[in-house]
C-alpha cells in the first residue's frame, strides 16, 4: 500500500513539473504571438497596403511592441525544455547556454521603438518604421528562433 502511495505521489509530481514547464514555454510563446501580432498583423499589413492605414492602430500596436518587448528578458529566465504542443516556433537552447548575448538583444529592439514612437505619420513614415523595429527584432531570431515545423 504504501508503494502504491509513493508511486501516485510521484507520479503526480513528475506530472506537475512537466504541466509547469509547458505553462512557462505558452507564455513565453504568447508574448512572441503577442508582439508578432502587432508588427505583422498590423503594421507589416499596413505597409503592405492589405489593410488601411489607421493611426490609432499604428500608435496600440507600438504601444503593444513596446510594453511585450519589455517583458522579453523576464519570461524568457526559465528554460522549459520543451516546446509549446503545435507551435511553429520555439525558443533555440541557444537562449539559455548564451543569455547575457540574448538579454543583450532587447535594448536595441527596445531604442528602435522608442526612435519611431510618435513620429508615424502616415504609410511612407510607417514602412521605414517597421524596417528599423524589424531589422532590431531578426538580429534575435537569426540566433535564439527555431522553426519547429
Amino acid at each position: 500500500m504504501k508503494r502504491m502511495l509513493i508511486v501516485a505521489g510521484t507520479l503526480v509530481l513528475g506530472v506537475g513539473a512537466v504541466w509547469a514547464q509547458q505553462e512557462v514555454a505558452v507564455q513565453q510563446d504568447n508574448l512572441m504571438r503577442s508582439q508578432a501580432k502587432s508588427m505583422y498583423g498590423v503594421i507589416l499589413k499596413m505597409t503592405k497596403g492589405d489593410i488601411p492605414y489607421d493611426q490609432k492602430a499604428v500608435d496600440d500596436a507600438i504601444a503593444s511592441l513596446e510594453t511585450d518587448v519589455a517583458k522579453i528578458a523576464k519570461t524568457f529566465e526559465a528554460n522549459p525544455k520543451q516546446d509549446v504542443v503545435n507551435s511553429t516556433y520555439g525558443s533555440s537552447p541557444k537562449v539559455w547556454e548564451n543569455k547575457a548575448d540574448f538579454d543583450s538583444k532587447i535594448p536595441p529592439v527596445q531604442k528602435a521603438i522608442a526612435e519611431v514612437k510618435g513620429k508615424i505619420t502616415d504609410v511612407a513614415s510607417l514602412k521605414v518604421a517597421y524596417t528599423a523595429m524589424n531589422d532590431r527584432c531578426t538580429d534575435c531570431h537569426e540566433t535564439y528562433r527555431v522553426k519547429l515545423k
